[in-house]
């Protein structure tokens, strides 16, 4: 098999992955992304352009990752969630990852961030409206970087669409 061809097999089946992996916090994201291009870029045989198509594609992963942060950070900050209700979340997201079968992640992080913010807050309805907005805030920031994943994906489809025609 061509080293090309299988350079561009593995990136195309890594990005795959990458993008998936942006909204479900499972897989690996944009960091496996970055990786899949040099790997593209460094094996593909594209020369400047695979160079090329690995520069955009980590300007776009790493602008996804700053603005999911940054808008995370934000609505966060402006609903006055705390880091720790967040660490207890994160920490009762792996416990239900273990404990119950696909859906436990997602599970365990709503059920410790309402548990969290009820203890911090002593209201249920406050913690629960506190959870709520933190919930939406990390599904915006969680979109705005399979936003950029996805257009990053599709830089290298193009690039490497043009390598191999031009071959």
């Amino acid at each position: 098999m061509d080293t090309s061809l299988l350079a561009a097999l593995l990136c195309g089946l890594a990005l795959a992955v990458s993008v998936l992996g942006t909204i479900l916090p499972i897989l690996p994201g944009s960091v496996l992304g970055i990786l899949a291009l040099l790997e593209w870029a460094l094996f593909g045989g594209a020369g400047a352009g695979g160079w090329a198509v690995f520069a955009i594609g980590t300007v776009l992963f790493t602008a996804g990752m700053g603005a999911s942060y940054v808008l995370t950070g934000r609505r966060l900050a402006a609903r006055q969630v705390p880091n720790g209700s967040i660490l207890v979340a994160t920490v009762a997201a792996v416990i239900g990852m273990f404990t119950v079968p696909v859906i436990g992640l997602f599970v365990g992080f709503a059920v410790g961030l309402l548990g969290s913010e009820w203890v911090r807050t002593r209201d249920l309805r406050a913690a629960g409206a506190s959870s709520w907005a933190a919930l939406k805030a990390l599904g915006l920031g969680r979109l705005a970087e399979f936003a950029f994943a996805a257009v990053a994906a599709t830089v290298w489809v193009i690039g490497a669409w043009v390598h191999f025609a031009a071959r």
